[in-house]
């Protein structure tokens, strides 16, 4: 059940604040790769409760753009994360090239299985419907909010302090905000989310999306 009171515009950009960007600048600026996670997901579950606590929020709503996922657009979307990823990694570090799917593709296959459950369905809660339902009242309006949103969604990926990982997530972000808040699909934004997640770690990037290989530039 959603909260009955609207909260105050003061108290929006707090939690706006916290969550968006004092959170994950924290957790990349100062703690070690083996904390980075457990406290992500404590963002992540203070996210859901306040989503929880959004005024006419329901939880059912969120399947209602199933219909509105479109095979061809996926496999689009595939196509140029997998022709941009393999770029990349060609030219980045060669050596990684689909490195999981051949030398240890038991792994791959837990990725592929667990990633949009423990990855990408949390992430997309946080960043979408808790993004755009709660906060709606304090963004700017069309695109300008899309952009806020693959910004920030970069800015959540600022712990891996890797160039790499920022352009991805910008434009993945500005994708699945457009699955969400264009196309009105939150099952479309996890699906394209998942997609993105499995191919750039089959591909071979995974490799700057690990916290072990975390180097902080100070």
């Amino acid at each position: 059940m959603g909260q009955t009171r609207e909260p105050s515009a003061a108290r929006l950009r707090a939690e706006f604040a916290f969550l968006y960007v004092l959170a994950p600048v924290s957790i990349a600026l100062l703690l070690p790769a083996t904390a980075m996670f457990p406290a992500l997901f404590l963002v992540t579950a203070v996210g859901a409760l306040l989503l929880n606590w959004t005024k006419n929020f329901r939880w059912k709503w969120l399947i209602r753009g199933l219909s509105r996922v479109r095979l061809w657009e996926v496999l689009a979307f595939t196509c140029v994360v997998f022709l941009s990823s393999l770029m990349l990694v060609y030219k980045l570090t060669p050596d990684s090239a689909f490195f999981l799917v051949q030398e240890n593709p038991r792994l791959m296959l837990m990725i592929g299985m667990l990633y949009p459950l423990v990855s990408a369905l949390p992430q997309e809660l946080v960043y979408r419907p808790l993004f755009f339902r709660r906060y709606k009242r304090i963004l700017p309006t069309g695109r300008a909010a899309l952009v806020i949103n693959a910004a920030l969604f970069a800015l959540a990926h600022l712990m891996y302090w890797n160039w790499i990982v920022i352009f991805m997530t910008f434009f993945g972000g500005l994708a699945f905000a457009w699955a969400y808040e264009i196309r009105r699909s939150f099952p479309m934004a996890v699906v394209l989310h998942s997609v993105a997640g499995v191919v750039i770690f089959a591909v071979g990037l995974g490799i700057f999306f690990y916290s072990g290989n975390v180097e902080r530039p100070f």
